[in-house]
């Protein structure tokens, strides 16, 4: 589709998952999400860690000659805290540039 994704992580304490024995010290698993609203409505993206927000980027198309340079849009998701179980759910930000 052309997005691109990028996960931010900034943890929260209720975000942490709540793991027994041995399996405490792995790495959080890579959990399914779906993105709602926006440009990238309805996309699945694999995250790791619940990240508070997700940004998808767009490339623009540009009319002239950019030296190299490149232009993209720029959409910031934030996640849903009330879906605690997959798919988790991030809304577009209306108030993202």
């Amino acid at each position: 589709m052309g997005y691109e994704t990028r996960a931010h992580m900034t943890p929260h304490p209720q975000d942490r998952r709540r793991t027994h024995g041995a399996s405490a010290a792995a790495e959080p698993a890579d959990e399914t999400a779906v993105l709602v609203g926006g440009p990238a409505d309805g996309t699945r993206i694999r995250v790791v860690g619940r990240p508070s927000v997700v940004q998808v980027t767009y490339p623009c198309e540009l009319d002239g000659p950019a030296g190299g340079a490149r232009a993209d849009a720029l959409y910031v998701y934030r996640r849903d805290p009330r879906v605690e179980i997959e798919p988790l759910r991030y809304g577009v930000d209306p108030a993202s540039p």
